[in-house]
């Protein structure tokens, strides 16, 4: 039997940014914050942490320093996938040795794997993590899907625990939760699709919500695992709208500016992200001050 890395919400974290590199000094905060508020684990260096656009040194000294700084407190999954197998691997060796409990590895970009492709790659990581791998399936973003046959195959390997289930399509996640039984961890990738995700057998969320969010995010979770379903159901409706505008704009681009505006780091991006637009920015600030995250 197979043991889940985290039951709840997991904080897809930003990376504070400056003109000079990674700010470490409110990183720290940051990953401070969300484990006093509950959060239930941290993934470093994903897409919400710009890990695309990070150096080799970046990307590794990120991981290196949430896991110290984590230092134990909640799991800390490193984001480790890439387009290359090969620098993949790389990586992901690098995270097992610096601490992390798991890795997320997103689906090869721009390649466009064939599903042989995909499971081949996939194993190949898997093969040498010493640590549990969760796949992220995220086709608006590669151009490539997970088909649920695929994730049956993949889930029977040992090291591959579970996947972060984006492509939005609920008949997908109910035909992996078939096909992959119970021991196969299935977290929803959408902020809007927590509630439903959890009903098909999902154990929690990888969230961009969480980063401004964070107790709300677990006690949704929390409330839907304890029975509380109208409850956790009234805060998926209530969160919808600020949900909505934390992707009016291709993430990061509003949670780091949603971040900026609590303090949390400079509204500064890497090309080819830009900050957000004037509008967007309005309507997400006016949605935060009514959940009262800002004044």
């Amino acid at each position: 039997m197979k043991k889940p890395v985290f039951t709840g919400a997991a904080s897809a974290i930003i990376t504070p940014l400056t003109q000079s590199g990674v700010d470490y000094e409110q990183f720290g905060r940051l990953i401070d914050w969300q484990i006093e508020n509950g959060i239930d684990a941290i993934v470093a260096v994903g897409t919400t942490g710009e890990g695309a656009t990070l150096t080799d040194a970046e990307h590794k000294q990120a991981i290196k320093f949430c896991v110290e700084r984590v230092a134990g407190r909640v799991p800390v999954i490193a984001g480790t996938g890439s387009n290359d197998t090969a620098y993949s691997i790389s990586l992901t060796k690098y995270a097992c040795e610096a601490g992390a409990d798991a890795m997320l590895l997103v689906t090869p970009y721009y390649n466009k794997a064939t599903q042989k492709g995909l499971i081949a790659s996939f194993e190949a990581v898997a093969d040498i993590s010493t640590k549990p791998c969760i796949l992220y399936n995220v086709p608006s973003r590669t151009g490539c899907n997970i088909l649920p046959e695929t994730m049956a195959q993949l889930s029977k390997h040992p090291n591959i625990v579970g996947v972060k289930e984006a492509s939005g399509n609920l008949s997908q996640v109910a035909q992996i939760a078939s096909l992959c039984g119970d021991d196969f961890a299935i977290y929803s990738g959408n902020d809007d699709q927590i509630l439903p995700v959890l009903s098909l057998g999902g154990k929690g969320v990888i969230s961009v919500l969480a980063n401004i969010m964070p107790r709300e995010t677990h006690d949704m979770c929390q409330n839907f695992f304890n029975g509380k379903i109208e409850k956790a159901r009234k805060a998926q409706i209530n969160l919808l709208p600020l949900i909505n505008a934390l992707f009016c704009e291709v993430n990061p681009i509003p949670a780091k500016c949603a971040c900026a505006a609590m303090g949390f780091c400079e509204d500064y991006l890497r090309l080819p992200l830009t900050p957000i637009e004037a509008g967007h920015k309005e309507t997400l600030l006016k949605l935060m001050r009514e959940q009262n995250l800002i004044k």
